[in-house]
Protein backbone atom coordinates (compact mmCIF):
# COMPACT_ATOMS: atom_id res chain seq x y z
CA UNK A 1 0.00 0.00 0.00
CA UNK A 2 1.45 3.53 -1.29
CA UNK A 3 1.88 6.12 1.60
CA UNK A 4 -0.83 8.34 0.06
CA UNK A 5 -3.20 5.33 0.20
CA UNK A 6 -2.48 5.19 3.59
CA UNK A 7 -2.69 8.85 4.47
CA UNK A 8 -5.93 9.02 2.60
CA UNK A 9 -7.16 5.52 4.84
CA UNK A 10 -5.95 7.53 7.96
CA UNK A 11 -7.57 10.86 6.96
CA UNK A 12 -10.92 9.08 6.41
CA UNK A 13 -10.83 7.28 9.84
CA UNK A 14 -10.31 10.54 11.85
CA UNK A 15 -13.04 12.05 10.03
CA UNK A 16 -15.89 9.25 10.76
CA UNK A 17 -14.28 9.30 13.83
CA UNK A 18 -14.98 12.96 14.54
CA UNK A 19 -18.38 13.10 13.36
CA UNK A 20 -19.05 9.96 15.37
CA UNK A 21 -17.98 12.17 18.59
CA UNK A 22 -20.77 14.52 17.60
CA UNK A 23 -23.33 11.82 17.31
CA UNK A 24 -22.19 10.64 20.48
CA UNK A 25 -22.20 14.11 22.58
CA UNK A 26 -25.44 15.00 20.76
CA UNK A 27 -27.32 11.61 22.32
CA UNK A 28 -25.88 12.57 25.40
CA UNK A 29 -26.98 15.84 25.71
CA UNK A 30 -30.79 14.94 24.31
CA UNK A 31 -30.79 11.51 26.63
CA UNK A 32 -33.97 13.02 28.21
CA UNK A 33 -35.62 15.52 25.50
CA UNK A 34 -38.58 14.49 24.20
CA UNK A 35 -39.27 13.43 20.85
CA UNK A 36 -35.40 12.67 20.91
CA UNK A 37 -34.74 9.82 18.30
CA UNK A 38 -31.22 8.52 19.14
CA UNK A 39 -28.39 9.16 16.15
CA UNK A 40 -26.50 6.21 14.51
CA UNK A 41 -24.11 6.64 12.05
CA UNK A 42 -23.66 3.69 9.00
CA UNK A 43 -20.43 3.54 7.45
CA UNK A 44 -18.93 1.60 4.44
CA UNK A 45 -15.50 0.61 2.97
CA UNK A 46 -14.49 3.27 0.37
CA UNK A 47 -12.98 2.30 -2.89
CA UNK A 48 -11.21 3.80 -5.60
CA UNK A 49 -10.51 2.11 -8.63
CA UNK A 50 -11.25 -1.23 -7.48
CA UNK A 51 -8.62 -0.64 -4.40
CA UNK A 52 -9.47 0.61 -0.38
CA UNK A 53 -9.28 3.87 0.18
CA UNK A 54 -10.20 4.20 3.82
CA UNK A 55 -14.39 4.88 5.00
CA UNK A 56 -17.03 6.43 4.35
CA UNK A 57 -19.84 7.94 5.97
CA UNK A 58 -23.00 6.63 4.32
CA UNK A 59 -25.45 8.22 5.93
CA UNK A 60 -27.44 8.74 9.78
CA UNK A 61 -29.87 7.27 10.93
CA UNK A 62 -32.51 8.17 13.77
CA UNK A 63 -33.39 4.94 15.95
CA UNK A 64 -37.39 4.85 16.61
CA UNK A 65 -39.23 2.01 17.17
CA UNK A 66 -42.22 2.82 15.43
CA UNK A 67 -44.73 -0.28 17.07
CA UNK A 68 -43.72 0.88 20.23
CA UNK A 69 -44.31 4.42 19.89
CA UNK A 70 -47.56 3.91 18.39
CA UNK A 71 -48.26 1.56 21.42
CA UNK A 72 -47.40 4.44 23.82
CA UNK A 73 -49.39 6.86 21.93
CA UNK A 74 -52.75 5.06 21.97
CA UNK A 75 -51.73 4.29 25.41
CA UNK A 76 -51.39 8.07 26.26
CA UNK A 77 -54.77 9.01 24.65
CA UNK A 78 -56.98 6.34 27.06
CA UNK A 79 -54.57 7.91 29.84
CA UNK A 80 -55.95 11.25 29.00
CA UNK A 81 -59.41 10.40 28.55
CA UNK A 82 -59.48 8.30 31.88
CA UNK A 83 -58.08 11.20 33.28
CA UNK A 84 -61.16 13.59 32.18
CA UNK A 85 -63.20 11.25 32.92
CA UNK A 86 -62.10 10.85 36.78
CA UNK A 87 -61.85 14.66 37.40
CA UNK A 88 -65.26 15.12 36.59
CA UNK A 89 -66.39 11.82 39.18
CA UNK A 90 -63.82 13.41 41.82
CA UNK A 91 -65.08 16.96 41.58
CA UNK A 92 -68.64 15.92 41.95
CA UNK A 93 -67.84 13.09 44.97
CA UNK A 94 -66.16 16.83 46.77
CA UNK A 95 -69.27 18.82 46.03
CA UNK A 96 -71.22 16.55 47.53
CA UNK A 97 -69.25 16.04 50.06
CA UNK A 98 -68.56 13.22 53.25
CA UNK A 99 -71.62 11.40 55.03
CA UNK A 100 -69.77 12.58 58.28
CA UNK A 101 -69.23 16.15 57.37
CA UNK A 102 -71.67 18.61 58.36
CA UNK A 103 -71.57 20.96 55.38
CA UNK A 104 -72.19 17.76 52.92
CA UNK A 105 -75.97 16.75 51.76
CA UNK A 106 -76.41 14.31 54.30
CA UNK A 107 -75.14 16.83 56.74
CA UNK A 108 -77.25 19.00 55.77
CA UNK A 109 -80.11 16.45 55.93
CA UNK A 110 -78.97 15.47 59.60
CA UNK A 111 -79.23 18.64 60.71
CA UNK A 112 -82.32 19.42 59.33
CA UNK A 113 -84.35 16.35 61.04
CA UNK A 114 -82.74 17.08 64.14
CA UNK A 115 -84.35 21.10 63.86
CA UNK A 116 -87.28 19.18 63.84
CA UNK A 117 -87.00 16.99 66.43
CA UNK A 118 -86.04 20.14 68.34
CA UNK A 119 -89.11 22.30 67.08
CA UNK A 120 -91.61 19.91 67.79
CA UNK A 121 -90.26 19.72 71.68
CA UNK A 122 -90.62 23.50 71.91
CA UNK A 123 -93.08 24.21 69.23
CA UNK A 124 -93.64 28.10 70.64
CA UNK A 125 -89.52 28.51 70.50
CA UNK A 126 -89.06 31.14 67.78
CA UNK A 127 -85.38 30.04 68.09
CA UNK A 128 -85.89 26.58 67.16
CA UNK A 129 -88.85 27.61 64.33
CA UNK A 130 -85.53 29.69 62.66
CA UNK A 131 -83.26 26.74 62.99
CA UNK A 132 -85.68 24.59 61.08
CA UNK A 133 -85.72 27.16 58.41
CA UNK A 134 -81.45 27.52 58.87
CA UNK A 135 -81.72 23.98 58.11
CA UNK A 136 -84.04 23.81 54.81
CA UNK A 137 -82.57 26.75 53.41
CA UNK A 138 -79.13 24.71 54.21
CA UNK A 139 -80.37 21.44 52.27
CA UNK A 140 -81.93 23.51 49.16
CA UNK A 141 -78.85 25.31 48.98
CA UNK A 142 -76.40 22.29 49.43
CA UNK A 143 -78.86 21.12 46.60
CA UNK A 144 -78.26 23.96 44.45
CA UNK A 145 -74.44 23.78 44.97
CA UNK A 146 -73.86 20.30 43.51
CA UNK A 147 -75.87 21.31 41.12
CA UNK A 148 -73.81 24.37 40.02
CA UNK A 149 -70.82 22.55 40.71
CA UNK A 150 -71.85 19.82 37.67
CA UNK A 151 -72.89 22.71 35.07
CA UNK A 152 -69.52 24.06 35.93
CA UNK A 153 -68.10 20.91 34.95
CA UNK A 154 -69.67 21.02 32.25
CA UNK A 155 -68.61 24.47 31.13
CA UNK A 156 -65.20 23.68 31.92
CA UNK A 157 -65.29 20.73 29.57
CA UNK A 158 -66.65 23.09 27.10
CA UNK A 159 -64.07 25.25 27.61
CA UNK A 160 -61.30 22.85 27.39
CA UNK A 161 -63.06 21.92 24.46
CA UNK A 162 -62.13 24.70 22.39
CA UNK A 163 -58.69 25.00 24.32
CA UNK A 164 -57.99 21.60 22.46
CA UNK A 165 -59.54 21.79 19.28
CA UNK A 166 -57.55 25.29 18.57
CA UNK A 167 -54.50 23.10 19.51
CA UNK A 168 -55.20 20.59 17.35
CA UNK A 169 -55.55 22.60 14.21
CA UNK A 170 -52.60 24.45 15.28
CA UNK A 171 -50.20 21.29 15.76
CA UNK A 172 -51.56 19.46 12.39
CA UNK A 173 -50.46 22.90 10.50
CA UNK A 174 -46.78 22.50 11.89
CA UNK A 175 -46.61 19.18 11.41
CA UNK A 176 -47.84 20.13 7.67
CA UNK A 177 -45.05 22.18 7.68
CA UNK A 178 -42.15 19.92 9.04
CA UNK A 179 -42.96 17.39 6.36
CA UNK A 180 -42.60 20.08 3.80
CA UNK A 181 -39.25 21.15 5.29
CA UNK A 182 -38.53 17.72 5.69
CA UNK A 183 -38.54 16.89 1.95
CA UNK A 184 -37.22 19.90 0.76
CA UNK A 185 -33.98 19.81 3.22
CA UNK A 186 -33.60 15.60 2.39
CA UNK A 187 -34.19 16.23 -1.52
CA UNK A 188 -31.17 18.57 -0.57
CA UNK A 189 -29.06 16.14 0.99
CA UNK A 190 -29.36 17.95 4.18
CA UNK A 191 -29.45 16.60 7.74
CA UNK A 192 -33.25 16.60 8.13
CA UNK A 193 -33.16 14.62 11.63
CA UNK A 194 -33.97 17.48 14.20
CA UNK A 195 -36.66 18.48 12.57
CA UNK A 196 -37.78 14.82 12.81
CA UNK A 197 -37.65 15.09 16.28
CA UNK A 198 -39.70 18.29 16.12
CA UNK A 199 -42.64 16.63 13.79
CA UNK A 200 -42.37 13.29 16.90
CA UNK A 201 -42.98 15.77 19.68
CA UNK A 202 -45.96 17.66 18.01
CA UNK A 203 -47.79 14.35 16.88
CA UNK A 204 -47.68 13.17 20.53
CA UNK A 205 -49.57 16.50 21.30
CA UNK A 206 -51.99 15.51 18.35
CA UNK A 207 -52.37 11.30 19.90
CA UNK A 208 -53.23 12.29 23.40
CA UNK A 209 -56.47 14.77 21.79
CA UNK A 210 -57.08 12.33 18.73
CA UNK A 211 -56.11 8.92 18.50
CA UNK A 212 -53.69 8.01 15.37
CA UNK A 213 -52.37 6.13 12.67
CA UNK A 214 -49.04 7.16 10.47
CA UNK A 215 -48.19 6.73 7.46
CA UNK A 216 -44.82 6.97 6.35
CA UNK A 217 -43.62 8.35 3.12
CA UNK A 218 -41.09 8.11 0.77
CA UNK A 219 -39.17 11.19 1.26
CA UNK A 220 -39.53 11.41 5.15
CA UNK A 221 -42.69 13.08 5.22
CA UNK A 222 -45.52 11.51 6.93
CA UNK A 223 -49.47 11.33 7.04
CA UNK A 224 -51.68 11.68 10.08
CA UNK A 225 -55.41 9.63 9.92
CA UNK A 226 -57.36 9.18 12.80
CA UNK A 227 -58.11 5.52 14.54
CA UNK A 228 -61.15 5.71 12.60
CA UNK A 229 -60.17 6.64 9.19
CA UNK A 230 -60.67 10.60 9.17
CA UNK A 231 -57.75 12.52 7.08
CA UNK A 232 -55.13 14.98 9.37
CA UNK A 233 -52.42 15.48 7.28
CA UNK A 234 -51.52 14.26 3.61
CA UNK A 235 -49.20 15.81 1.90
CA UNK A 236 -49.67 19.22 2.05
CA UNK A 237 -53.18 19.16 3.08
CA UNK A 238 -54.39 19.59 6.53
CA UNK A 239 -58.21 18.82 8.37
CA UNK A 240 -59.53 21.95 10.36
CA UNK A 241 -61.84 21.39 13.53
CA UNK A 242 -64.47 23.71 14.12
CA UNK A 243 -66.49 24.51 17.86
CA UNK A 244 -67.79 27.40 19.25
CA UNK A 245 -67.10 27.56 23.18
CA UNK A 246 -70.17 28.69 24.83
CA UNK A 247 -69.89 31.06 28.22
CA UNK A 248 -71.98 29.79 30.67
CA UNK A 249 -73.82 26.55 31.08
CA UNK A 250 -77.20 25.78 32.41
CA UNK A 251 -78.71 22.13 32.93
CA UNK A 252 -81.87 22.41 29.93
CA UNK A 253 -78.71 23.29 27.37
CA UNK A 254 -77.80 20.63 24.91
CA UNK A 255 -76.24 20.04 21.92
CA UNK A 256 -80.20 18.92 20.43
CA UNK A 257 -81.67 22.10 21.06
CA UNK A 258 -78.67 23.93 19.35
CA UNK A 259 -77.99 25.53 22.52
CA UNK A 260 -74.03 23.49 23.08
CA UNK A 261 -71.79 23.48 20.02
CA UNK A 262 -71.28 20.15 18.13
CA UNK A 263 -67.75 19.41 16.49
CA UNK A 264 -67.36 19.57 12.40
CA UNK A 265 -64.36 18.02 10.08
CA UNK A 266 -63.44 20.66 7.05
CA UNK A 267 -66.49 22.37 7.65
CA UNK A 268 -68.68 19.33 7.65
CA UNK A 269 -70.32 18.15 11.43
CA UNK A 270 -69.58 14.95 12.69
CA UNK A 271 -70.16 12.81 15.50
CA UNK A 272 -68.12 13.90 18.62
CA UNK A 273 -69.46 10.52 20.83
CA UNK A 274 -69.72 7.06 20.00
CA UNK A 275 -67.06 4.58 18.97
CA UNK A 276 -67.31 5.40 15.31
CA UNK A 277 -66.63 8.99 15.70
CA UNK A 278 -63.60 10.53 13.58
CA UNK A 279 -62.36 11.60 17.56
CA UNK A 280 -63.16 8.76 19.24
CA UNK A 281 -61.05 7.66 22.25
CA UNK A 282 -58.92 10.62 22.92
CA UNK A 283 -59.03 13.54 25.20
CA UNK A 284 -61.44 15.99 23.03
CA UNK A 285 -63.96 12.77 22.95
CA UNK A 286 -63.67 12.49 26.70
CA UNK A 287 -64.56 15.88 27.03
CA UNK A 288 -67.94 16.15 25.18
CA UNK A 289 -68.53 12.75 26.98
CA UNK A 290 -68.50 14.83 30.09
CA UNK A 291 -70.42 17.74 28.91
CA UNK A 292 -73.34 15.68 27.12
CA UNK A 293 -73.03 12.47 28.74
CA UNK A 294 -71.75 12.19 31.60
CA UNK A 295 -72.72 15.24 33.25
CA UNK A 296 -76.41 15.47 31.63
CA UNK A 297 -76.72 11.98 33.50
CA UNK A 298 -75.54 12.89 37.10
CA UNK A 299 -77.50 16.18 36.84
CA UNK A 300 -80.93 13.56 35.70
CA UNK A 301 -80.59 11.87 39.01
CA UNK A 302 -79.65 14.68 41.69
CA UNK A 303 -82.86 16.48 39.94
CA UNK A 304 -84.92 13.61 40.89
CA UNK A 305 -83.15 13.63 44.66
CA UNK A 306 -85.01 17.31 44.47
CA UNK A 307 -88.34 15.94 43.34
CA UNK A 308 -88.39 13.54 45.80
CA UNK A 309 -87.58 16.28 48.73
CA UNK A 310 -90.15 18.32 46.98
CA UNK A 311 -92.69 16.08 46.46
CA UNK A 312 -92.65 15.19 50.55
CA UNK A 313 -93.76 17.99 51.20
CA UNK A 314 -96.71 18.70 49.20
CA UNK A 315 -99.91 17.30 49.13
CA UNK A 316 -101.90 16.51 52.63
CA UNK A 317 -98.76 16.79 54.72
CA UNK A 318 -100.00 20.34 55.49
CA UNK A 319 -104.22 20.25 56.03
CA UNK A 320 -103.91 24.17 55.30
CA UNK A 321 -102.69 24.26 51.44
CA UNK A 322 -104.74 23.02 49.06
CA UNK A 323 -104.10 20.87 45.77
CA UNK A 324 -101.77 22.52 44.04
CA UNK A 325 -100.01 24.62 45.70
CA UNK A 326 -96.20 24.68 46.71
CA UNK A 327 -95.41 22.98 50.13
CA UNK A 328 -92.17 23.77 52.38
CA UNK A 329 -89.56 22.91 49.31
CA UNK A 330 -90.38 24.85 46.13
CA UNK A 331 -89.62 25.05 42.09
CA UNK A 332 -88.24 28.55 42.56
CA UNK A 333 -91.22 29.37 44.20
CA UNK A 334 -93.70 27.47 42.51
CA UNK A 335 -95.74 23.77 43.15
CA UNK A 336 -93.27 20.80 41.33
CA UNK A 337 -94.33 19.98 37.69
CA UNK A 338 -92.88 17.08 36.81
CA UNK A 339 -92.88 18.12 33.33
CA UNK A 340 -90.03 20.39 34.30
CA UNK A 341 -87.46 18.41 35.85
CA UNK A 342 -84.74 18.84 34.01
CA UNK A 343 -82.29 20.84 36.79
CA UNK A 344 -84.83 21.23 39.15
CA UNK A 345 -81.95 20.69 41.97
CA UNK A 346 -80.46 24.45 40.74
CA UNK A 347 -83.87 25.54 41.25
CA UNK A 348 -85.21 24.21 44.36
CA UNK A 349 -85.71 27.04 47.24
CA UNK A 350 -88.03 27.18 50.67
CA UNK A 351 -91.21 28.56 49.95
CA UNK A 352 -91.19 32.51 50.40
CA UNK A 353 -94.31 32.24 53.20
CA UNK A 354 -91.54 31.24 55.91
CA UNK A 355 -89.17 33.41 55.15
CA UNK A 356 -89.27 36.41 57.13
CA UNK A 357 -86.67 38.10 54.81
CA UNK A 358 -89.54 37.70 51.74
CA UNK A 359 -92.63 39.13 53.72
CA UNK A 360 -93.69 35.22 55.14
CA UNK A 361 -93.74 34.70 58.80
CA UNK A 362 -91.57 31.88 61.06
CA UNK A 363 -95.05 30.64 63.19
CA UNK A 364 -96.03 29.32 59.34
CA UNK A 365 -93.88 26.53 60.23
CA UNK A 366 -95.71 25.37 63.14
CA UNK A 367 -99.09 26.39 61.93
CA UNK A 368 -99.12 25.75 58.42
CA UNK A 369 -98.00 27.24 55.38
CA UNK A 370 -101.41 28.70 53.78
CA UNK A 371 -102.75 29.11 57.88
CA UNK A 372 -104.27 32.88 58.60
CA UNK A 373 -103.08 33.33 62.44
CA UNK A 374 -100.59 31.56 64.04
CA UNK A 375 -102.96 29.49 65.94
CA UNK A 376 -101.70 27.00 69.16
CA UNK A 377 -97.94 27.42 69.94
CA UNK A 378 -97.53 24.56 71.48
CA UNK A 379 -98.98 22.36 68.11
CA UNK A 380 -96.41 20.12 66.73
CA UNK A 381 -98.19 18.51 64.97
CA UNK A 382 -96.96 20.12 61.43
CA UNK A 383 -93.00 19.30 62.64
CA UNK A 384 -94.03 15.90 62.96
CA UNK A 385 -95.80 15.15 59.95
CA UNK A 386 -92.44 16.78 58.58
CA UNK A 387 -89.96 14.23 60.17
CA UNK A 388 -92.32 11.70 58.95
CA UNK A 389 -92.53 12.73 55.37
CA UNK A 390 -89.01 12.42 55.78
CA UNK A 391 -88.37 8.78 57.03
CA UNK A 392 -90.86 7.46 55.03
CA UNK A 393 -90.43 4.76 52.71
CA UNK A 394 -91.00 5.65 49.28
CA UNK A 395 -90.40 5.06 45.84
CA UNK A 396 -88.19 7.49 43.54
CA UNK A 397 -90.42 9.15 40.49
CA UNK A 398 -87.65 9.90 38.25
CA UNK A 399 -84.41 8.99 37.76
CA UNK A 400 -82.32 5.20 37.15
CA UNK A 401 -82.73 4.65 41.81
CA UNK A 402 -83.59 1.15 42.29
CA UNK A 403 -87.35 0.25 42.77
CA UNK A 404 -87.35 -0.18 46.70
CA UNK A 405 -88.77 1.93 48.59
CA UNK A 406 -86.58 4.23 50.97
CA UNK A 407 -86.62 7.56 53.33
CA UNK A 408 -85.07 10.44 51.89
CA UNK A 409 -81.83 9.83 53.86
CA UNK A 410 -81.74 6.42 51.80
CA UNK A 411 -82.40 8.28 48.55
CA UNK A 412 -79.58 10.78 48.84
CA UNK A 413 -76.63 7.87 50.14
CA UNK A 414 -77.83 6.08 46.76
CA UNK A 415 -76.94 9.00 45.11
CA UNK A 416 -74.13 9.07 46.77
CA UNK A 417 -73.12 5.70 46.37
CA UNK A 418 -74.04 6.40 42.55
CA UNK A 419 -70.80 8.93 42.47
CA UNK A 420 -68.69 7.10 44.43
CA UNK A 421 -69.10 3.93 42.65
CA UNK A 422 -68.54 5.68 39.59
CA UNK A 423 -65.11 7.52 40.74
CA UNK A 424 -63.39 4.69 41.71
CA UNK A 425 -64.37 3.17 38.41
CA UNK A 426 -62.85 5.77 36.96
CA UNK A 427 -60.12 5.14 39.42
CA UNK A 428 -59.88 1.82 38.38
CA UNK A 429 -59.50 2.38 35.13
CA UNK A 430 -57.20 5.38 35.17
CA UNK A 431 -54.62 3.20 37.07
CA UNK A 432 -54.75 0.82 34.37
CA UNK A 433 -53.99 3.39 31.93
CA UNK A 434 -51.34 4.45 33.37
CA UNK A 435 -49.75 1.88 34.00
CA UNK A 436 -50.05 0.49 30.46
CA UNK A 437 -48.62 3.90 29.45
CA UNK A 438 -45.81 4.00 31.76
CA UNK A 439 -45.10 0.16 30.96
CA UNK A 440 -44.92 1.36 26.87
CA UNK A 441 -43.03 4.43 27.93
CA UNK A 442 -40.20 2.85 29.23
CA UNK A 443 -40.23 0.14 26.52
CA UNK A 444 -39.60 3.62 24.54
CA UNK A 445 -37.21 4.72 26.93
CA UNK A 446 -35.14 1.29 26.40
CA UNK A 447 -34.81 2.00 22.49
CA UNK A 448 -33.27 5.60 22.88
CA UNK A 449 -30.38 6.96 24.20
CA UNK A 450 -28.60 4.69 27.18
CA UNK A 451 -26.19 7.08 28.22
CA UNK A 452 -23.86 4.47 29.95
CA UNK A 453 -23.50 2.70 26.58
CA UNK A 454 -22.47 6.20 24.90
CA UNK A 455 -20.28 6.35 26.95
CA UNK A 456 -18.36 3.41 26.11
CA UNK A 457 -19.18 3.90 22.82
CA UNK A 458 -17.13 7.77 23.18
CA UNK A 459 -14.13 5.77 24.07
CA UNK A 460 -13.82 3.06 21.09
CA UNK A 461 -13.98 6.11 19.07
CA UNK A 462 -11.35 7.84 20.91
CA UNK A 463 -9.34 4.35 20.20
CA UNK A 464 -10.08 4.61 16.72
CA UNK A 465 -9.43 8.84 16.71
CA UNK A 466 -6.15 7.95 18.39
CA UNK A 467 -5.00 4.82 16.23
CA UNK A 468 -5.49 7.15 12.92
CA UNK A 469 -3.85 9.82 14.14
CA UNK A 470 -0.67 7.49 14.99
CA UNK A 471 -1.13 6.86 11.38
CA UNK A 472 -0.70 9.85 9.87
CA UNK A 473 2.08 10.88 12.48
CA UNK A 474 4.10 7.48 10.99
CA UNK A 475 3.39 8.52 7.50
CA UNK A 476 4.65 12.10 8.25
CA UNK A 477 7.74 10.79 9.40
CA UNK A 478 8.08 8.65 6.87
CA UNK A 479 7.73 11.15 4.06
CA UNK A 480 10.39 13.58 6.06
CA UNK A 481 12.48 10.24 6.04
CA UNK A 482 12.29 10.44 2.15
CA UNK A 483 12.58 14.03 1.99
CA UNK A 484 16.31 13.66 3.42
CA UNK A 485 17.60 10.97 1.27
Amino acid sequence: MSLSSTLSNALSGLTVASRKAELVSSNVANASTDGYGRRVMETTAASIGGRGAGVEIVGVSRIVDAQVLEDRRLAGADLAASQTNLTFWTNLELAIGDVESDYGLSGRLNSFETALVEAASRPDSDVRLQNVLDSATALSDALNSVSDEIQTRRSQADADIASQVDLLNSRLVQIADLNHSIRVAQGNGQDALALMDQRQTLVDDVSEIVPIRIVQGEQGDISLFTATGATLVSGGHTAEFGFAATGTIVPEMSVGTGALSGLSLNGEPIDSLGPHSPVAGGSLAALFEVRDITSVDAQSELDAVARNLIARFEGGIDPTLASGDAGLFTDAGAALDPSLEVGLASRIAINDLVVPENGGDLWRLRSGLGATSPGDSGDSTLFQAYASALNDPQTADSGRFSTISRSFSGMLSEFGAYVSQNRVTAEDTTAFAASRHDTLQLAELAQGVDTDQELQNLLLIEQAYAANAKVVEIVDQMIESLMRI
